[in-house]
């Protein structure tokens, strides 16, 4: 299992922290979700011997972010990132508009996935009223980009 796939592993479940770590992972060539980073923990075996997998300290990651150490673009991304999973205030009137193309497509993608419109029902309204239950779920609302070789 590689490094990212222990990271979704150990996301998956919850749409919000699901939706972050795939931001820190195709974003930036995923270097915001490596293991060297302050914020990742990597998957290994704990001092009373059993085996975790990675995660992502989302307050953590809102901390260092704050620190000076990033560029204006990379700490408005990683605050984005951490305020899907931790009470990080972020004004999105600040944050987005100083997102390139790339990262605003991974953006919008994580937020349609944080949303659940992923497992959204089909469900259709008729004239009268009433209403059906078409079997399985509609397509993501925005999908996410073609996965990077980051993202793999």
């Amino acid at each position: 299992m590689t490094h990212a796939d222990d990271l979704r592993a150990w996301a998956k479940g919850s749409y919000t922290t699901e939706a972050a770590t795939e931001l820190l992972l195709r974003a930036f060539g995923g270097r915001f979700a490596a293991a060297g980073q302050p914020w990742v923990t990597p998957a290994g075996t704990s001092p009373e011997g059993y085996e975790e997998n990675a995660w992502i300290n989302f307050r953590e990651l809102a901390a260092e972010a704050d620190s000076g150490a990033y560029s204006g673009g990379e700490r408005r991304f990683l605050l984005l990132a951490a305020s899907l999973v931790e009470d990080v205030p972020v004004v999105l009137g600040d944050v987005v508009p100083g997102l390139d193309r790339v990262n605003l497509d991974l953006v919008l993608a994580a937020v349609a996935h944080a949303g659940g419109s992923h497992q959204h029902s089909n469900i259709e309204t008729k004239e009268d009223g009433s209403m059906v239950l078409h079997r399985g779920y509609l397509d993501a609302l925005y999908p996410w980009p073609q996965a990077s070789p980051a993202a793999s």
